[in-house]
């Protein structure tokens, strides 16, 4: 009751665990996005009871700008770091061909 009035209470829905990807991080969980990974990664790791961050690059502690980092580590489980792929990768097997290509064909 509030006000004399019954309210509804929703409670909020809580992941199990949450995988997010970040730019940078130390050993001790803080992360720095780029781009649209700032957008769902602090929510997610914020609400999930485990969180498992994928980061390109581990950097020392105090390696970060404080002022950059956007997710503290107390909501960071796990750190796993992984290479960043290449931009130039294609299925194994397929044939890629450019507009002249095409067109010959």
């Amino acid at each position: 009751m509030i006000d004399g009035k019954g309210q509804v209470l929703e409670y909020p829905l809580h992941g199990d665990v949450a995988l997010v990807k970040a730019e940078r991080g130390d050993r001790w969980g803080n992360l720095v996005y780029r781009k649209s990974a700032r957008n769902y990664g602090p929510t997610m790791a914020s609400a999930a009871k485990v969180t498992i961050a994928q980061v390109y690059e581990i950097v020392e502690l105090g390696g970060l700008d404080p002022e950059s980092i956007v997710t503290p580590g107390i909501f960071v489980t796990r750190v796993v770091k992984v290479p960043r792929k290449d931009r130039n990768w294609t299925p194994a097997g397929s044939v890629t061909r450019g507009i002249s290509g095409r067109a010959a064909a």
